[in-house]
């Protein structure tokens, strides 16, 4: 028996443990750092504990969640998958670090009551199990290619254990219901949003006898519109920690923003669109240094936000600890933020690229164009569904995007059906055209014979007539097409240009993240109360 063990095969397992390896050397590290400054405190295994949960939860969150900000970057080629995670890295650490905030919410979204739990005690262990079963559900989505969403994990978890401390009159319905409802509302929106700026594009610059001229009119303006949103977004929900400005205020600031960099980056794009050919292939490229840069802002953002689904169970967790009771708000702890900051950018260096490449080019196919749809329906969907209150998922926006300009790109192929089928009955009537004046030409010359065999005359009149009628049948719509045209109209009407293999998987995965998470969340209390009860 041959068991040798190919050389590929040899270094991915070598890969893969030392991955292992590096994220367990994280963990241990986060737990002998928070046991030497807490091992005087009452319960200070209870703080490590959950401290190794909370790393192990940052990490996910890297591996899972990242890809949906850098992915279509990298699958429009607009990055690298190093370059993403090198850019993620920093600007996610950024957000966390400079415009995290200091404090965070003890009970995620207030879906569960807060009197209704008994003590600290009871408390601490709903937190930790949530936490918990959160990180395990993103790691087996994460395993599974498929990307969740963050928050959803933590809500179900805190739901579940809420549930198994209190029973269900702990659970605040209503909200649940609005987070049900998002499932829908925030990938509806992101792919409307993202399907209508790629009409608008497709129309103003690709449909265009002349691209370039087009696009040196349109993509500076496409450009100034994104650093308006951005710019809102990041003032809205990237410094809202630091400073809380209304939609008026922080629109009009962006706006401001938007104008200077119109009139700044338009000479720019107007050279670079000159040393271009005419096609849309070369527009693409002016695309580039937007996506990078929608890139950086929605790590930034995310950092700044979403860092605390790491970080806040275990604050809260570390604020009952201190103080023998909790509130409704925890301050985070420098160390506590770090954990998460470092933890996030561990997890996407480590096991990221599987979900940016499932996000960037296994759904559909992104160029730069398309990439900069989804990215500008992201900020777009974020800034409205803050306005109006509800509770939108960033990765559902995202791949709402995706699947939306992926739909839509499908619908217009299916419509080249006519086009094709229009293509074939021009190029038929050419060819019968000229076939009916060749018999007709033949006819002439044997009139001027003396000497004709009818049987000619008649099996030329007999073509002449079954030219006519095909000519007429075509013109009608009636096109007689051969073997290989009926082929390929078959292939262009079933060609799938999003993957519907991935959007089952997908869906599946929002559906279940909830009702998952709370399961695993309900057990893993159960059996955190039963060690730590006498």
């Amino acid at each position: 028996m041959n068991l040798n063990v190919s050389k590929p095969a040899k270094k991915s397992t070598t890969i893969s443990i030392s991955r292992l390896l590096i994220g367990i050397l994280f963990i241990a590290l986060v737990a002998f750092y928070v046991y030497s400054f807490s091992s005087h405190m009452p319960n200070y295994y209870l703080l490590v504990i959950s401290a190794i949960f909370g790393a192990y939860m940052a990490m996910n969150i890297g591996a899972n969640d990242i890809a949906n900000n850098v992915g279509p970057a990298v699958g429009s080629s607009a990055l690298s998958i190093g370059g993403a995670i090198i850019l993620a890295v920093v600007f996610e650490s950024a957000g966390a670090l400079i415009a995290g905030g200091d404090v965070v919410g003890t009970i995620k979204k207030g879906i569960i009551d807060p009197a209704l739990i008994q003590n600290a005690d009871v408390f601490v262990w709903i937190m930790m199990a949530a936490l918990l079963a959160g990180a395990l559900w993103l790691n087996l989505a994460t395993a599974f290619g498929a990307p969740v969403s963050t928050t959803h994990s933590i809500v179900g978890g805190v739901t579940g254990a809420g549930i198994a401390a209190a029973g269900w009159g702990i659970v605040n319905w209503t909200k649940m219901e609005a987070i049900v409802a998002s499932w829908v509302i925030s990938p509806l929106m992101g792919g409307v949003i993202a399907a209508g700026f790629l009409i608008f594009i497709k129309k103003t610059i690709i449909f265009k006898k002349d691209i370039k001229l087009a696009a040196k009119t349109i993509v500076p303006i496409l450009i100034a519109a994104m650093t308006w949103v951005f710019a809102t977004y990041i003032i809205l929900k990237g410094f809202k920690h630091i400073i809380k400005l209304n939609f008026i205020t922080a629109s009009t600031i962006g706006l401001i923003i938007a104008l200077i960099l119109y009139f700044i980056t338009k000479p720019s794009i107007l050279r670079a669109a000159d040393k271009l050919p005419n096609t849309r292939a070369a527009i693409n490229r002016l695309f580039n240094i937007p996506l990078i840069f929608s890139a950086a802002l929605l790590c930034f953002a995310h950092g700044a936000n979403d860092v605390a689904n790491a970080v806040g169970p275990l604050a809260a967790i570390n604020d009952a600890i201190l103080h023998s009771s909790f509130s409704a708000k925890a301050h985070i702890p420098l160390w506590v933020m770090v954990v998460g900051a470092i933890g996030i950018s561990l997890g996407l260096a480590l096991y990221g690229p599987k979900l940016i490449k499932k996000v960037g080019s296994e759904i559909t196919e992104l160029d730069q164009i398309r990439a900069f749809c989804v990215a500008m329906a992201a900020g777009i969907t974020v800034i409205i569904a803050s306005q109006l209150g509800l509770p939108v998922s960033s990765t559902h926006i995202a791949l709402g995007g995706i699947f939306g300009v992926g739909f839509l790109r499908e619908y217009l192929t299916k419509n080249e059906v006519k086009e094709i089928k229009e293509e074939i009955k021009k190029t038929h009537l050419e060819v019968q055209l000229e076939q009916l004046e060749e018999y007709k030409n033949e006819l002439e010359s044997l009139g001027k014979l003396k000497k004709v065999d009818p049987y000619l005359i008649q099996n030329l009149m007999s073509k002449i007539n079954e030219e006519k009628k095909i000519i007429n049948e075509t013109e009608e719509g009636k096109i007689h097409m051969s073997k290989i045209e009926k082929k390929a109209v078959k292939v262009v009407k079933k060609h799938q240009l999003v993957k519907r293999a991935a959007l089952k998987m997908i869906i599946a995965a929002w559906l279940i993240t909830v009702p998952v998470a709370g399961i695993f969340s309900a057990m893993l209390y159960f059996m955190i109360r039963g060690i730590m009860l006498p």
